[in-house]
């Protein structure tokens, strides 16, 4: 198995910069096609436990106004040979101090690459003296 292979990283970069694309965006559909839509999908967010595609697109719907936004300030793409990866990310929402961080683990599937689990969470404030610096 390779942890490097650089046609998967290449894909779950693409795929990876899609999804912040349509989450800025809030362009819920794209959201849902990046997901796979099973029963088997689970999405644990800052403020939910999320379980099957079904309850993730309808959070989606529900949330007034999307994600805040965001910037990413750090990603590390690990594919797990070339059907399967991770795909880490940090960021910072616009306006906070406090580092949130995502990961998403991916499936290559006959119709493309998708989401099968992610996790969404942000750490606690720093002490300025504590903040890494960026």
């Amino acid at each position: 198995m390779k942890l490097d292979d650089a046609r998967t990283i290449q894909a779950l970069t693409h795929c990876s910069d899609q999804y912040e694309h349509a989450l800025a965006e809030n362009d819920v559909t794209a959201l849902d096609v990046l997901f796979w839509q099973g029963p088997q999908t689970v999405r644990y967010g800052v403020g939910e436990n999320l379980y099957g595609a079904a309850e993730i697109a309808a959070f989606r719907r529900n949330r007034t106004g999307g994600s805040p936004p965001r910037t990413m300030l750090r990603r590390t793409i690990t594919p797990i040979g070339t059907d399967a990866g991770v795909v880490s990310l940090e960021f910072r929402r616009i306006g906070s101090t406090r580092t949130g961080r995502q990961m998403q683990t991916w499936i290559n599937t006959p119709n493309g690459w998708k989401i099968l689990a992610a996790h969404v969470s942000i750490m606690a404030e720093q002490p300025e003296t504590e903040r890494p610096t960026l």
